[in-house]
């Protein structure tokens, strides 16, 4: 199993980026699929969720309203659109997927870096 995403790099404070994170090696139709962020010295969070089927989203209230994710099951590839950037937001960015309605997050994606600058 392999989740490639790309799509980071460096934007001013209140620009946009893309996310991609393509999957491989497994059923992406089964899967739920997330994004997660880790900042330099601080613990990995949660930012969006979105089910197997599309159907349900999830994001943490930091970026409510900023971030939308979203899955192309026929490209096997799931998206995290992020508008309104703040400084606050300068991570490595990680994708993972668990089963459909799992608890756990079974595979996890190299990282992609994003950086916001005032």
């Amino acid at each position: 199993v392999q989740l490639q995403a790309s799509g980071g790099g460096l934007v001013q404070a209140g620009g946009s980026l893309r996310l991609s994170c393509a999957a491989s090696g497994l059923p992406f139709g089964y899967y739920d699929m997330g994004w997660f962020r880790q900042a330099s010295g601080k613990e990995r969070e949660f930012q969006a969720l979105i089910m197997w089927d599309g159907g349900s989203t999830l994001y943490a209230d930091s970026v409510k309203g900023r971030f939308t994710i979203s899955r192309e099951n026929a490209k096997n590839t799931v998206y995290l659109q992020m508008n309104s950037l703040k400084p606050e937001d300068t991570a490595a960015y990680y994708c993972a997927a668990r089963r459909a309605r799992g608890r756990e997050y079974a595979y996890w994606g190299q990282g992609t870096q994003v950086t916001v600058s005032s």
